[in-house]
């Protein structure tokens, strides 16, 4: 279920509805059961059980794991309890691609307790603060990536490109909507809107973005939880499919220096627990309400330690600038690069669109812990609710045409330009700490400032080239 319970017997599913998930399973064939919970950093982890184990591992009999010795959490030690997951029969997909297995997400506990390093608790906990508050959270997410294959030279090239002699290297192009190069890629696509549609998830779209082999896909919004379990078997599925057309998918968000960078954006919409199917952020009748500039305002407020969970690595950073040298199809990159939020302007981080009701977080990637990333939306824009924080006027203008100088007068700020800076944000932010719990936010601090640091000892060709023989 999608609630947070703080007791591991209560958190155990009934015989009825194990007996009812497992009859479900049977009649499509599944006969592998990946029950799966999220490390530190979004992914996935299991160990696959055979069906005639699914009773135990429903009942938190089945595999344990010390989860302490491989995700950075050094809090515990070898002599420690090992953790123990529980299924969430309400969180179960059998994989389109091998209907014999079935993927069922999970729940940590740890001594009897939610242990305080799973990102899927988090979230859970964030939702029931919410609802006592008197909210529901809702998102979207659309999420990019860039298919790739591997040359016979064992090189990373685009996958679908009718150039591929040029690999990675990026060039001038007008691939975004193309009906050609969609055509080109309905083979991969086919399978995936097939797979999407039956899955229920109401796929709205594919879109042929602006790099070589660059694909957004659009489904519906859903409640959170449900949300960050769909798009972790996103990640899953792409995958797998792909290697079925003997390529493989990169969620890095700049694989290349001038390709366009490939994001997330979190579309966040909040309903009222005695109201439900209202959005408390307006109607077509009523317009924008009073309550999500509130909720803009509290997001405003906690950006900066938002962004280092929501743009998690160095790469990440490569991609939140406003202009590239010879980029595809202009020198702007359509990229957030201030904390700001406006009418539909797509420059800005935070964007109230024209075409629904939400708000448009555009500094998020694929390789963010979508958990962490919606649990802390949600806490920043409550917050904002119930403080009344005021946005400022919104800036309906080109942020990339404002001069630093109009950027200060209108207390505009930039988002956090390295990683490095994302985190000393994260450290400092109180709401942060509530969220994600002050021994997983030590954790995340101590293993994204190791991936800083490995970086930025790092000698890059960059470097090489512009200073081996300039100096």
């Amino acid at each position: 279920m999608n609630k947070y319970i703080e007791s591991f017997d209560d958190a155990l599913p009934s015989d009825e509805r194990i007996a009812e998930v497992r009859k479900q399973l049977e009649a499509a064939g599944v006969k592998y059961v990946l029950s799966s919970w999220i490390d530190l950093f979004g992914i996935p982890k299991t160990k696959p059980v055979p069906m005639s184990d699914f009773e135990l591992l429903c009942k938190g009999r089945g595999p344990q794991f010390a989860v302490h010795s491989i995700s950075f959490v050094p809090e515990l030690t070898p002599a420690d309890s090992d953790q123990i997951m529980v299924p969430d029969l309400d969180a179960v997909y059998v994989c389109p691609w091998d209907t014999s297995m079935a993927i069922i997400f999970a729940d940590l506990f740890w001594e009897g307790k939610p242990y305080d390093h799973c990102p899927r608790q988090a979230l859970k906990r964030a939702c029931r603060d919410a609802e006592q508050a008197g909210y529901v959270g809702y998102a979207g997410i659309e999420p990019e990536f860039i298919a790739m294959r591997y040359d016979e030279d064992g090189n990373p090239v685009k996958a679908i490109d009718d150039d591929p002699l040029y690999g990675l290297r990026p060039r001038r192009q007008a691939f975004g909507y193309d009906v050609e190069y969609s055509l080109d890629s309905m083979h991969f696509f086919k399978d995936m809107i097939d797979i999407l549609e039956d899955l229920g998830w109401n796929l709205h779209d594919v879109v042929a973005e602006g790099a070589y082999s660059q694909f957004e896909l659009d489904f519906h919004y859903t409640n959170l939880v449900e949300m960050a379990d769909r798009l972790v078997f996103l990640r899953i599925l792409l995958k797998e499919v792909a290697k079925k057309h003997n390529m493989f998918i990169t969620f890095m968000p700049k694989p290349t220096t001038g390709d366009w960078r490939s994001g997330a954006h979190i579309n966040f919409s909040l309903q009222a627990v005695d109201r439900p199917d209202e959005n408390l952020f307006g109607s077509d009748k009523s317009g924008w309400t009073d309550t999500v500039h509130h909720a803009v305002g509290g997001l405003m407020a906690h950006a900066d330690a938002l962004t280092a969970i929501t743009c998690s690595t160095v790469n990440s950073y490569n991609g939140l600038v406003p202009k590239v040298g010879g980029f595809e199809g202009g020198t702007v990159t359509w990229a957030p690069t201030n904390i700001t939020y406006g009418h539909n302007n797509r420059s800005a981080q935070f964007r109230l669109p024209q075409s629904r009701f939400c708000i448009e977080n555009r500094a998020a990637d694929m390789c963010m812990n979508v958990y962490l990333g919606l649990a802390m939306t949600l806490k920043a824009a409550v917050k904002g609710i119930a403080n009344k924080i005021d946005p400022g006027a919104p800036t309906d203008r080109d942020l990339y045409q404002m001069t630093d100088a109009e950027l200060h007068e209108a207390g505009i700020r930039r988002l956090p330009r390295n990683l490095s800076a994302a985190i000393e944000a994260l450290a400092a932010d109180d709401l942060a700490g509530e969220v994600m719990g002050e021994g997983m936010r030590k954790s995340y601090i101590a293993y994204k400032v190791d991936e800083w640091e490995r970086y930025h000892q790092t000698v890059t060709d960059w470097e090489v080239q512009e200073y081996l023989r300039l100096f």
